[in-house]
């Protein structure tokens, strides 16, 4: 008896080693865990307050240089006279230091005075200097002491997924510019936009996409990224879509305002086509089998594309051998081109394929 109640109590011994061993375990395990949740809780806040302070640091560097714009437009008074009434608001930015301001087409179109200010308060009437529709882009001036001035970002240096910041004046509210922020969303988009012209055939091309909010009166306002640098300037979203807005990218910018400042236009190639992109009601209409490519809806007179031979309801299928798989292939094709190029252009006529080579002539103004 003695025997056993002896092996009893050194089981019941051990049993209670065990068990004080894995609370020990468990309060360590605990223990471990409330510290990686209380690291992780403040690697959170420190990252969260780092991301607010970069926004606060480009907000506070860029949005003095960021300006309100009204349009100025005539108004026939009742007895005969007329005066400038504001028709329009939008944004641009101060980006040199002789004054100039990137801003949209839209924003200044028909304007007989353009009215600029600062959100210091100053103002001042600006000189246009030069306006392209085709890319949505303007270029103003004022005169002023101490400007304050943004950056542009390097070409090529934003990528999806990277955030930024839109500042403008939007609705017009009172108090200056207004910020959003978001991510790029994607790179290189073209959109239809009928303003954009016959040179272009009706496309924005090579925007940034990006969700940060653009309301009306940001048009013509800076996307940037957290270093402050201008990444596209704002221009349109994306009908009743959330979440979507695009901007004119820095190598657009760059080679488009060049040539306004230098200028007062911008130039593009052209060929002298109406077309719409290929579509099974096209190429029913048509009577094709082809599905992929522009069909020619008529030809400019005098154009490079009438001197060349190309002809309505032609289907062209590629350009210098790229196949037009999408609807803004065609624009892209000519668009980076230039006038005095020749391309060779893929055509269908009728159930023949033929090449036929344009020179690409000079947009109209």
């Amino acid at each position: 008896m003695t025997l056993v109640r002896t092996r009893a109590a050194t089981l019941l011994m051990l049993c209670a080693l065990a068990l004080a061993a894995c609370d020990g375990d468990s309060a360590s395990d605990g223990a471990t865990a409330t510290a990686t949740s209380t690291a992780a809780a403040s690697t959170a806040r420190a990252t969260s307050s780092s991301f607010a302070q970069a926004i606060r640091d480009v907000v506070g560097r860029v949005r003095p240089a960021v300006v309100q714009i009204t349009n100025e437009q005539g108004q026939r008074g009742l007895f005969g006279g007329g005066e400038a009434i504001p028709a329009g608001v939008g944004s641009g930015v101060i980006y040199d230091a002789e004054g100039r301001i990137l801003t949209n087409n839209h924003v200044v179109e028909g304007a007989q005075r353009l009215l600029v200010t600062l959100p210091d308060g100053r103002s001042f009437t600006a000189t246009l200097l030069g306006t392209d529709p085709v890319t949505d882009l303007a270029v103003l001036q004022v005169q002023g002491d101490d400007l304050p001035r943004a950056s542009l970002a390097e070409d090529g240096s934003v990528e999806a997924g990277d955030w930024v910041v839109a500042i403008g004046n939007a609705l017009a509210l009172e108090g200056g510019p207004t910020v959003t922020t978001g991510v790029v969303s994607a790179l290189g988009r073209a959109i239809q936009a009928p303003a954009a012209g016959q040179s272009g055939g009706g496309y924005l091309l090579d925007l940034v996409q990006t969700d940060a909010a653009i309301n009306p009166g940001n048009s013509g306002g800076p996307l940037l990224n957290l270093a402050g640098e201008v990444v596209g300037i704002n221009t349109v979203v994306a009908g009743e879509a959330e979440g979507i807005g695009f901007a004119i990218s820095t190598a657009t910018i760059r080679r488009i305002a060049r040539q306004l400042v230098e200028d007062g236009r911008a130039v593009h190639p052209y060929v002298g086509i109406r077309y719409v992109p290929l579509n099974a009601a096209t190429a029913a209409e048509l009577g094709t089998d082809v599905r992929e490519g522009i069909a020619v809806g008529d030809v400019a007179q005098d154009s490079p594309a009438a001197r060349a031979g190309l002809q309505a309801r032609d289907i062209i299928v590629a350009v210098d051998g790229r196949d037009l798989t999408g609807e803004s292939d065609f624009a892209r094709a000519i668009e980076e081109g230039q006038p005095g190029d020749v391309l060779t252009f893929t055509v269908r006529r009728g159930g023949d394929e033929q090449e036929i080579r344009i020179e690409l002539g000079e947009a109209p103004s």
